[in-house]
């Protein structure tokens, strides 16, 4: 399904005080309608967006700038179609499988062997390489010839394993069939016209309906990104009456959706602080200051169909399973070799090297799919659980980002207060780790950067480990691990260089031996962990979902932060 795409924002500027607003310089800004794909190559979502602007007032001369972006509609990709799911069970015989020695966490890390990791590495960049011809680079955006590769590589290699895995693919929408029906996930204007209002700023987050000044009926927002989704911000200034939402980021315009419309948000699109930052500075002194805006937003969405893919362990009490995921795809710029190819690597070497041993509780490994559009495949899966299903899984680990070059050792802040009960455990079981190693580690905020989200959302403990992304590393970081101050911590992070050169092997041969520890320390027993409750949906994890008018995570692109 699609409709046509066009967006244009006019801001033109009419003072109503003395002094003059100051002459704007070129804009060279990127506007992206939310609903729509800034990274090239996704398919889900195309675009031809043009945003112009241009402000006179008097003792200054006429500022005009323009900055314009097209993206080329392309086919989806039927030969790597696959069907809804699959299931692939030649089980292991079980008079073998008893005579493996019992899962011992020290043999399993020291099965883990930097080479192979190297080797795998080697197979998922060519793999990368297969959307040369239809992109231009390597990618293993989804709907790629590259990621449907991927997930096929994945398939292949756990079907290796002996039987010792059931392997199944959930099929699902990377763009949700309710959004589809809402013509776009960024509404267009009113019957596709322009909206015309004034510029009103909205000081706070956006998060709460508290937070929107008398003016905003009738106008068009500006609101900072950041707190909760694109989707509350765009929902919360539509009860209010506004005409349209522009939402600001200081590292830039960004890509996302809006997530499943109820009909109340407005459209919404996305710029970067800093081509903004004057209108800011002038609402902020004085929030009458007039600037007259015209919003116009029609756009399409193509829908995606992709998988995920689950394997579980034959043996092992399956009312007790040890859950861990990666993410399977990459965004559209590059190969994702560290984001977030070192974690599907990982996962997939734990995995061969675990058939060596008997477990007393189930293991299942995932790998999600379209997590660079929103967390959407893990989102899905934990979303889609029944409650008897979700009570079995005693806890989901996030492996995101193994390897990068600049490292810091990350563990997430989880706690048991604030999160489902066995969170702050799992933290623990990771420092501890570092800390047995002589090894240095940094608690990061369990923001909802990661696959993790879906699942706390439903009550399941979960936490994880990374080693940065685009945040710079300071002296002390330094001190701490070594590498580069000033840089991020990865460097390539979402960009074409995350190649084979991009990944640091010996954090991604560490963490890929913790990630080996906590496997084998829960797949042998889950004595001091706390207990599931046999339900999900109570009111304890509604609590957990949001503080106040507040939703629990931070979030960014489509529906969470990635």
């Amino acid at each position: 399904m699609k409709y046509s795409v066009l967006l244009s924002i006019a801001i033109a500027i009419a003072s109503s005080i003395v002094d003059a607003f100051p002459t704007l310089k070129s804009w060279q800004g990127t506007v992206v309608p939310l609903g729509q794909q800034q990274d090239q190559g996704n398919q889900a979502i195309l675009a031809n967006s043009q945003i112009s602007s241009t402000g006179k007032e008097e003792g200054n001369e006429e500022a005009q700038f323009e900055i314009q972006a097209n993206d080329k509609e392309d086919s989806m990709l039927p030969q790597y179609e696959e069907s809804d799911s699959i299931t692939i069970n030649d089980a292991i015989d079980e008079s073998e499988y008893l005579k493996l020695p019992e899962i011992d966490s020290e043999s399993l890390q020291a099965s883990i062997k930097e080479e192979n990791l190297r080797s795998r590495a080697e197979s998922l960049f060519k793999i990368a390489n297969y959307s040369v011809k239809k992109f231009g680079h390597p990618t293993r955006v989804i709907g790629s010839p590259g990621h449907w590769a991927t997930i096929r590589y994945i398939i292949s290699e756990l079907k290796k394993l002996g039987g010792y895995y059931t392997i199944k693919t959930q099929s699902f929408d990377a763009i949700d069939g309710h959004s589809l029906k809402a013509l776009a996930l960024t509404p267009p204007t009113a019957d596709k016209r322009p909206a015309h209002g004034n510029l009103v700023l909205v000081e706070s987050n956006g998060c709460s309906l508290h937070d929107y000044p008398h003016l905003t009926k009738g106008n068009i927002v500006l609101i900072k990104r950041g707190e909760c989704s694109f989707g509350d911000k765009s929902r919360n200034a539509g009860k209010l009456g506004a005409k349209g939402a522009i939402i600001y980021d200081s590292e830039g315009a960004v890509s996302g959706t809006l997530g499943t419309p109820n009909g109340e948000e407005v459209a919404t699109v996305s710029v970067s602080e800093k081509d903004v930052d004057e209108y800011i500075k002038k609402l902020k002194a004085n929030p009458n200051h007039k600037f007259e805006t015209t919003l116009y937003v029609d756009s399409y969405v193509k829908n995606i169909s992709t998988i995920n893919v689950v394997a579980d362990s034959v043996f092992g009490d399956h009312d007790n399973i040890v859950s861990l995921g990666a993410h399977s795809d990459s965004v559209g710029a590059g190969p994702g070799i560290n984001d977030d190819g070192s974690g599907t690597i990982s996962l997939l070497e734990v995995a061969k090297q675990l058939t060596k041993f008997k477990i007393n509780n189930a293991v299942r490994f995932a790998w999600w799919a379209a997590e660079e559009e929103g967390l959407l495949g893990s989102t899905y899966y934990a979303k889609h659980l029944s409650k008897h299903e979700n009570s079995k899984l005693r806890l989901f680990m996030d492996y995101d980002m193994m390897a990068s070059p600049n490292y810091e050792y990350e563990v997430y802040d989880a706690n048991n207060k604030d999160h489902p009960n066995g969170s702050g455990n799992l933290r623990d079981l990771y420092i501890d780790w570092y800390k047995l190693h002589g090894l240095n580690y940094t608690l990061v905020p369990f923001d909802g950067r990661s696959d993790y989200v879906g699942f706390i959302e439903e009550g399941i403990p979960a936490g994880g480990i990374a080693t940065g992304a685009e945040k710079i590393k300071d002296k002390e970081g330094k001190s701490k691990y070594g590498g580069d101050v000033g840089k991020a911590f990865d460097p390539c992070y979402h960009l074409l260089c995350d190649d084979l050169s991009n990944p640091s092997y010996e954090a991604w041969g560490l963490n890929t031996k913790l990630i080996a520890h906590s496997v084998a320390t829960f797949a042998k027993t889950f004595d001091g962990f706390p207990k599931r409750e046999d339900k999900k949906g109570n009111d304890t994890i509604v609590q957990q979902q949001s503080v106040g008018d507040h939703t629990l995570f931070t979030r960014r692109g489509d529906f969470y932060v990635i």
